[in-house]
């Protein structure tokens, strides 16, 4: 129930110093739905990433010299080497040392770097870390695939996440994968599996974004449930009590996922039809939504929740 006191321990103490988004200016309408997404040659990933994160270090009155380290967690990367992270480096914190890391679970990165980074900040290895999640999946859409070509918008989200002395934090978090679904969402060009010189107008497709959303989901209804119950038993709160949850915003589906799940549409974030799957910016940028919203507040135990290609499913429970 909203507003019950719950007695539960904050495991890792972080608390969130200063946040920030950015969305591309154009956007894009299929029917009812609209989708954020850049024009190629105007945007890019790294412009996204970089005015997210000014974004979250001046709502934060901080500098990246106040950061010990940056981490890029996202789906597809600017290139295959050097790191993301590197290479946003090299736009926001260029001729300071701060180490730059990519963690990647595609659209659950953001809570996988969550996660491991609260660790690490508990350990007292970091203080202070940055973690952007930043996507242009729009530029490897195949216009064919209309399932996936309708669903996915571009963006970017940054979270600055300090060490706290207060009853703030990480009180639980659980990852599963599941590999019979490895190749359900996938990009299979690019690097050693389809190697760029293999390119050509007869293997194209393999250079984009290819999904079976029906068997995806079939395999989500089939093992999240359990996973649920595991998470609720391993956080020692149950869907009922926790304030919020802000789930990845996987497709239209989202209502049905949730409400096999027994989450009321009261309890959950759902702005599919307003900005679609934004891969893994979708679950910062609805905690940074909610928190504008008024949705989520400090003292709040919030769930995030989310699917992601391999097929991984990430939860984590959080005490604002």
């Amino acid at each position: 129930m909203k507003g019950q006191k719950i007695m539960t321990e904050v495991k890792r103490h972080v608390e969130i110093a200063g946040y920030g988004v950015c969305l591309p200016k154009n956007t894009v309408q299929f029917k009812d739905q609209t989708r954020h997404r850049v024009v190629e040659n105007e945007e890019t990933q790294l412009d996204l990433a970089e005015a997210a994160i000014k974004r979250a270090l001046e709502n934060a009155n901080l500098s990246m010299k106040d950061i010990d380290c940056l981490v890029s967690a996202s789906a597809v990367g600017v290139q295959p080497i050097p790191c993301t992270a590197a290479l946003i480096h090299e736009r926001v914190a260029k001729g300071l040392s701060i180490p730059a890391m990519d963690i990647n679970t595609t659209c659950t990165s953001f809570i996988s770097a969550l996660s491991t980074m609260s660790h690490l900040i508990e350990a007292g290895e970091y203080h202070r870390v940055l973690i952007v999640s930043s996507e242009v999946g729009s530029l490897g859409l195949n216009p064919k695939q209309k399932e996936s070509y309708e669903l996915f918008g571009d963006g970017a989200a940054a979270f600055i996440f300090q060490a706290s002395n207060r009853d703030k934090g990480v009180i639980a978090s659980l990852q599963c994968t599941w590999s019979e679904g490895a190749h359900d969402t996938e990009i299979r060009g690019g690097l050693t599996s389809y190697q760029p010189k293999e390119y050509s107008e007869e293997t194209k497709t393999n250079f984009m974004f290819d999904m079976k959303g029906k068997k995806i989901l079939l395999l989500s209804a089939r093992v999240i449930p359990e996973m649920f119950q595991e998470f609720q038993e391993k956080s020692g709160i149950s869907k009922d009590a926790v304030d919020y949850i802000i789930p990845h915003q996987a497709s239209r589906a989202l209502p049905l996922v949730m409400d096999k799940l027994g989450v009321s549409k009261d309890k959950y974030l759902n702005i599919v039809s307003e900005y679609g799957n934004m891969v893994s910016v979708a679950v910062p940028f609805g905690l940074a939504y909610a928190l504008d919203h008024g949705y989520v507040k400090e003292g709040d135990i919030i769930f995030l929740m989310g699917t992601a290609a391999g097929m991984t499913v990430n939860m984590l429970a959080l005490k604002l």
